[in-house]
């Protein structure tokens, strides 16, 4: 009292602040006597016990109140001083007191003193100091023993306060720019209560996030102090615009919450785990664990909604935000939390559906609300169909489940084709991208070469028929995008469900010796070529496709020749590691392998008159070399039998191949003279001249 007496007649005396003869004299003596009051009464209570708990409480209360008052007259640096000095008061007095968790109430009030002077005042950097002193302070408490519970409770009310008590307005209306439309639109930072609650929001939630929680209940806490935020800033901030975007905080912070919890194995998640069906006593309920997580995250969904429909301003993000929460957190739950080896497939695939049924209720009333803007129907009727697919996922076999998804990628784009969506385009990319993750790698191939027929033929053919069905759909539509990736699926997925088909006819034949033949290899490349071969010839369309053909022609063309190079180097019948020639003589495997791809490229070389000269001379020149070949073969084959590899070779042989090289010369000059074509003229002669070299 008397330090705070003698500031108290300095500052009549001579002033206090900036030009002051004797400048901050006044306050430092008036912050030493409220910082001895603090340490008197936490002495009183932590050291010798003289006063109960709630005796400190007012004391403290009172201390506070007169910094505040002080701290009006004296200027910001009394309440700096004051804040400071009873922040490091508590640690410096110590004592062997009970445990320390009511020092979360002490640090809350004090922060909610600095707040408060700041608003009188307008002491921006009070605030500040006020909130870092104490998020600082609560971390230290924790340390100390004061329980999670505590912290928790106390980020939640240091939020609060930074959102109401800078305005002095127990329901917010903070105006102006929020501070994620200012960092995008760069027009002025927005005001300072508004950046002071975002910073709050923010140290908050990570806090939280970050806890080492000791407890299930604690963790449980976490989620739900998140959730809390969330609605603090969505409902109550409800009238202050500048507010709106701190919701995203608390929403995704509990999205990583869910990822971390799982991977650190963290109490609530490592309880869960060990409940799983096989280790859970038998007659014994599973945990509702996973179910009101998910329903804490619907909550924050629904408020989301409420949003979109209050607020004519940004109603389309805030609709995105409410069709993707909850779906992304029974996602997340899925991948990290593994519900369905504790309440089982079925009962989990219910509250995909559940979820479903909650986004396609929230279509119908977008769809309602917005007429002919369906921009928001289109996002829940998107996060439906995720949904649906999901649940079907964890029920279906896999074939029933290709087929399923393959059916919602028609929906999505009979969707956009009656409603003019061009959001179901991403759900159509999405789902080729699906189908052909499940085709190819899960469960993939593998299940394509054990799995029966019909189901091949099921999820292979279903799969391709909703591919081209919805390309058919989206005919006409600037779709480009969905266009593209239904076009190189289809393509595609022909290409290996056609491979598929040949492998498992070859393995069902007995040929299981022969899947790395010659004529294997080439006919597994025939689809590919085939592919390839397709795809240039519709380059002659144009458009917008033209770059994407080009790829998928590319793509394809490679797998033909590694698959017919092989074929005709490394695994040719003259070889010792090809595999015996099967077969009536000319119509043998030597054909399939060798004829057959080269006299389709001599054909399709004459019906590509769109392509480059040099294109189509090498499809002409790869052609006549399989061909050839085919013929050589079939020369050695006829004098020498199957044993094609035995190194000698007869007079007949030798005879053989000077009359096929003396026919094939004679052909072509003919044709060079019928066609006045002087290229064929050429080869004719080059043939004619190898034919005088080999005699």
């Amino acid at each position: 009292m008397a330090l705070i007496g003698g500031g108290e007649w300095v500052r009549r005396r001579h002033g206090d602040g900036e030009g002051a003869s004797l400048a901050y004299i006044p306050s430092t003596l008036s912050s030493a006597g409220i910082v001895s009051m603090f340490a008197g009464i936490l002495a009183a209570r932590q050291l010798y016990g003289l006063i109960g708990l709630e005796v400190a409480f007012v004391g403290l209360a009172a201390v506070a109140l007169a910094a505040i008052v002080l701290g009006w007259f004296h200027g910001a640096f009394l309440t700096a001083v004051g804040l400071v000095g009873a922040t490091v008061t508590p640690f410096i007095v110590g004592g062997s007191g009970p445990a320390p968790a009511w020092f979360y109430g002490y640090f809350a009030g004090l922060a909610a003193v600095g707040l408060a002077v700041d608003a009188i005042r307008r002491w921006a950097w009070i605030s500040v100091l006020a909130l870092v002193l104490g998020f600082g302070a609560a971390l230290l408490v924790l340390q100390g023993g004061g329980g999670g519970a505590g912290f928790v409770a106390m980020m939640l009310v240091l939020v609060l306060l930074a959102i109401a008590v800078p305005t002095l307005q127990l329901s917010p209306a903070h105006d102006g720019p929020m501070v994620l439309e200012a960092m995008v639109q760069r027009q002025g930072w927005p005001t300072f209560p508004t950046r002071l609650a975002a910073g709050a929001m923010l140290a908050g939630a990570v806090l939280l996030v970050a806890l080492q929680v000791s407890g299930p209940v604690e963790n449980a806490l976490v989620y739900l102090a998140l959730a809390g935020l969330l609605l603090a800033a969505a409902l109550w901030g409800r009238n202050a615009r500048a507010l709106s975007d701190l919701a995203l905080i608390p929403a995704g912070m509990f999205l990583i919450a869910l990822v971390r919890d799982a991977v650190a194995a963290s109490p609530l998640a490592q309880d869960y785990a060990l409940q799983t069906i096989g280790l859970r006593a038998p007659e014994t309920a599973a945990p509702a664990t996973a179910s009101w997580l998910l329903g804490v995250a619907v909550v924050m969904s629904l408020v989301a909604a409420y949003r979109s429909f209050r607020d004519a301003e940004y109603k389309a993000l805030w609709a995105l935000a409410a069709v993707l929460i909850a779906p992304v957190a029974g996602l997340l739950l899925e991948v990290f939390w593994l519900p369905s080896t504790v309440i089982g497939p079925y009962p989990w695939a219910l509250h995909a559906a559940g979820l479903a049924a909650l986004m396609v209720v929230l279509a119908e009333r977008f769809a309602r609300a917005d007429g002919t803007d369906h921009r928001r129907a289109a996002y829940a009727t998107l996060s439906a169909l995720s949904m649906l697919a999901f649940a079907l996922a964890l029920i279906l076999s896999s074939a029933a489940l290709t087929l399923a998804l393959a059916v919602l990628v028609v929906v999505a784009a009979a969707l956009d084709k009656q409603f003019r969506l061009p959001e179901m385009g991403l759900f159509v990319q999405a789902g080729v991208v699906v189908l052909g993750y499940r085709l190819t790698i899960d469960p993939g191939l593998d299940w394509g070469f054990a799995a029966a027929l019909v189901q091949i033929v099921l999820a292979y053919g279903g799969a391709i028929a909703a591919m081209v069905g919805a390309l058919l759909l989206l005919r006409g539509l600037p779709r480009l995008g969905a266009q593209v990736v239904l076009e190189s699926g289809i393509a595609a997925t022909s290409a290996i469900f056609v491979n598929l088909l040949l492998t498992r006819w070859l393995d069902d034949r007995n040929f299981g010796e022969d899947l790395f033949s010659h004529w294997s290899l080439a006919l597994n490349a025939l689809p590919w070529l085939v592919l390839m071969l397709v795809q240039l010839y519709r380059l002659q369309l144009g458009g917008r496709m033209w770059l994407v053909r080009v790829v998928l022609a590319v793509i394809g063309g490679l797998i033909a020749a590694f698959g017919l190079g092989m074929a005709a180097t490394v695994l040719n019948p003259l070889f010792d590691l090809g595999a015996p020639v099967r077969g009536p003589l000319l119509l043998d495997t030597v054909a399939l392998a060798y004829a057959v791809p080269g006299l389709l490229l001599l054909v399709a070389a004459t019906r590509m008159g769109h392509l480059r000269r040099g294109v189509i001379r090498g499809f002409q020149a790869v052609g006549l070399v399989l061909i050839v070949l085919y013929l050589g073969l079939e020369i050695r084959r006829f004098w020498r039998g199957d044993a094609m590899a035995l190194p000698d070779m007869e007079q007949g042989e030798l005879y053989s191949y000077t009359v096929a090289l003396m026919l094939v010369g004679a052909g072509l000059l003919y044709q060079a003279i019928a066609r006045r074509s002087v290229g064929l003229r050429r080869l004719a002669m080059a043939v004619i001249g190898l034919t005088v070299a080999k005699v």
